[in-house]
């Protein structure tokens, strides 16, 4: 199987890169993210691959990192995720996005994917939650909070405080990991308003 490719970019089509490697062609199926990093026409590139082997069919899947790779096959362990849909997940966000996006069980991110709904994003970030590859470098804490918010068990001014930052245009991670941060510091019998004034304050830094 091919695991990895090192050549000369040909040329580009819709979804994929021609690759020269001495001599011979490869036609690698690559997501928007990908294909907008890689170099120009003439140029040397290298991809981790994905090799799919059908009864009608060899297929390529290029990837920039082996993580990327590595995210390509844990997404399609979920449910109704493909090859397709994982590329576009991976076209839409970043490996650390999607890996916070995961972690604090952030739907909304995952579903602005084109082809992934409500339902499918709610499977990738419940099925993926203890198998995902490292979450970035994200607060333990502030991924507990993160499910504790989703789950309403968390205290009422600290969800009320996330809600505002989210109204405010913060997306739902930062805002969790703010407000967590906030409540260590003002300690847990602050009120909401409190905890925003100190979660803009984190979010300021």
């Amino acid at each position: 199987m091919i695991g990895k490719l090192r050549g000369i970019v040909d040329s580009y089509g819709a979804d994929y890169i021609i690759l020269d490697v001495g001599g011979v062609g490869y036609q690698v199926h690559c997501s928007p993210r990908t294909l907008q990093a890689l170099p120009a026409t003439g140029e040397a590139a290298t991809l981790s691959i994905e090799t799919y082997v059908r009864e009608d069919q060899i297929k390529l899947f290029g990837f920039a990192s082996d993580l990327e790779r590595e995210w390509f096959r844990l997404l399609q362990t979920v449910q109704g995720v493909g090859a397709k849909v994982a590329l576009s997940v991976l076209g839409t966000l970043k490996v650390s996005d999607l890996a916070a996006a995961v972690a604090m069980r952030d739907k909304a991110a995952i579903s602005r994917s084109p082809g992934v709904g409500a339902k499918v994003a709610e499977r990738i970030v419940t099925e993926l939650k203890d198998k995902a590859p490292a979450y970035a470098n994200l607060d333990p804490a502030a991924v507990h909070l993160a499910g504790s918010v989703d789950e309403k068990r968390a205290p009422k001014p600290v969800m009320d405080a996330v809600s505002a930052l989210v109204n405010l245009g913060y997306g739902q991670p930062q805002a969790a990991a703010a407000i967590t941060a906030a409540s260590r510091s003002a300690g847990e019998t602050a009120d909401t308003a409190t905890l925003i004034r100190q979660g803009l304050r984190e979010l300021a830094k």
